[in-house]
């Protein structure tokens, strides 16, 4: 019973792999070698001539095509701000570069491209006028420009489009990019110029081919959510990896004032329709191919009406900052699971901190002496019940010796102790339980957070946070703290083959942390440090002075 604290640190660990590894093996499978699925689109027939215009949600059909098939395209036209690099066709958004985020800490690093027409890494954003009769309309640039960039002190910057059909629809679309904005204002106005009622829809998608990558508890892009993510003001925040596609069944969910969008590690691509009007959203997989699709609303146009729709696209990080500002709930994909409550306040400020110190590597050695201060009450009790219990060492040793090997009355001698002298050998557990939540919540804003991505701490060794410690000095510390801490824990009566395990702790997680982020291992190093710290005061502080060792009888 007195290594209770130490059994709980034993199983918090062992349930830690397990989950891992029972994670790793239901996401084995790459997503290019998944079975296809496909998602509901519809198409309904031609109403009669209407008044006015009038505006639906699709309803679900059963399942067909999820991947159109292609269709033509426009020219390239180029759009550029200070913060995004775009090329587009009027109907898709073929490429995006991230232009303030570097793909590696080089300092002649392109950018990051998060939409990408490369075979391999295929990702694209798409917004088609479908007809009812299944017909796509191509988009033409307006002019003669094919180039448009922000120029120094203009807020934003716009391009062009039309399309028309023979039988009179013509539709005019502007793509707006705002300074400093990763939210692309896109605006489509539809026009009957003929004389029969039109019905159509608008499918705002977002498709591509998620890169393979082998799934390791030490590699944060495997952590974060790579899949598609959605929002809706009933049911709030959603999400589906890319290998439960299929697997989960399929989505046909009609949302009105939604987001919709596929997540990756820092970065997100979602289309957020007019908060007014309603849309299908749905899932589909083919093959190597993932897409997301908010279809609607369906439009129905007499001769002479028009109708105007607006949306905006996100491509960009997941600042939640950022992202609240654009749509209800578009935070959210800035995911910490099931530890959202702890960490948005440790992420905030862990913010506040870096506002003072500059540096992210010293705002998590504040933020970890600021946990260590609010929990000290609780610390000080798990040392002081630590102190009791070295106090009795040598008549628990005297009692081991007595029984030998018969443990049953070995254990129940000690709990007679423990009783006689109102010592509750499980005092410091409670503590460590409720540090747990706080320290995973920490883990996983250091993993999400796109402020410490490629962020330094000490030039010339710690050059990157989220990249491990190349000269491996923290998890040597964090092994040496570890092995001190252990000097200090009592030890009597303990058994043999945990001891041991205790002993090549430090050596497991020095290992370990060796493959972890640098960002990570600077939290524990620093926690266990300090815990180191503060235990060797409590003891000092809780021992009495050393007496004669009583007699055990």
């Amino acid at each position: 019973m007195s290594q209770i604290r130490n059994l709980l640190f034993f199983a918090w660990i062992a349930v830690a792999f397990l989950l891992w590894q029972a994670w790793s093996t239901e996401h084995a499978v790459a997503p290019a070698a998944r079975t296809p699925a496909a998602v509901a689109q519809t198409d309904a027939g031609a109403g009669a001539q209407a008044a006015i215009p009038t505006a639906s949600v699709p309803a679900a059909a059963p399942a067909a095509a999820a991947v159109s098939a292609p269709v033509a395209h426009g020219p390239v036209v180029r759009l550029r701000s200070d913060v995004l690099a775009l090329e587009l066709d009027g109907r898709n958004i073929v490429r995006a570069d991230l232009l303030r985020f570097p793909q590696t800490r080089a300092p002649d690093s392109p950018p990051v491209v998060l939409l990408d027409p490369t075979p391999a890494t295929f990702f694209e954003a798409g917004a088609d006028w479908i007809g009812a009769n299944g017909g796509t309309l191509v988009f033409q640039p307006k002019g003669d420009a094919r180039s448009f960039e922000l120029a120094p002190g203009q807020k934003n910057v716009t391009a062009w489009f039309e399309a028309s059909t023979a039988s009179g629809i013509r539709i005019e679309r502007s793509i707006t990019l705002e300074r400093g904005s990763y939210a692309l204002r896109i605006r489509d106005e539809v026009v009957n110029a003929g004389s029969a009622t039109w019905i159509g829809d608008i499918r705002r998608s977002l498709s591509r081919v998620p890169a393979v990558t082998k799934r390791s508890f030490f590699n944060p892009e495997t952590i974060s959510l790579n899949g598609a993510a959605w929002y809706s003001p009933e049911d709030k925040y959603k999400k589906r990896r890319y290998p439960d596609f299929a697997k989960d069944g399929p989505l046909n969910q009609a949302v009105t004032g939604g987001w919709i969008g596929l997540s990756q590690h820092y970065f997100l691509a979602a289309w957020v329709p007019q908060a007014d009007q309603g849309a299908l959203f749905s899932l589909a997989e083919r093959g190597a191919q993932y897409r997301v699709d908010a279809t609607g609303p369906r439009v129905t146009l007499a001769p002479g009406q028009r109708f105007t729709s607006a949306s905006t696209l996100w491509i960009g990080p997941k600042d939640a900052h950022l992202l609240d500002a654009v749509a209800p709930g578009l935070g959210l994909s800035l995911d910490y699971g099931i530890f959202t409550v702890f960490a948005k306040p440790i992420h905030w400020l862990l913010t506040m901190l870096h506002k003072i110190t500059g540096n992210w590597g010293w705002a998590i050695v504040l933020l970890v002496v600021l946990i260590k201060l609010l929990l000290y009450p609780l610390s000080a009790k798990q040392y002081q019940s630590m102190a009791k219990m070295r106090k009795f060492q040598p008549r628990i040793a005297q009692l081991k010796e007595r029984y030998g090997d018969d443990k049953q009355k070995f254990q129940l001698a000690m709990m007679d102790l423990y009783k006689r002298e109102k010592v509750n050998p499980a005092g410091g557990c409670l503590p460590l339980l409720i540090q747990m939540p706080i320290f995973l919540a920490l883990y996983y804003v250091l993993i999400e957070a796109i402020e410490l991505r490629h962020a330094p701490w000490i030039m010339g060794w710690i050059s990157d946070l989220t990249a491990p410690d190349p000269y491996f000095i923290l998890p040597i510390l964090n092994g040496v703290v570890m092995f001190l801490t252990q000097k200090m824990t009592p030890t009597a009566g303990m058994d043999p083959m945990q001891a041991k395990m205790m002993q090549a702790m430090p050596v497991v997680m020095a290992v370990m942390f060796a493959l972890f982020p640098a960002g990570l291992v600077l939290y524990w190093v620093t926690n266990g440090a300090l815990g180191m710290a503060q235990q060797w005061a409590n003891l000092k502080r809780f021992e009495d002075p050393p007496a004669r060792t009583p007699t055990v009888g």
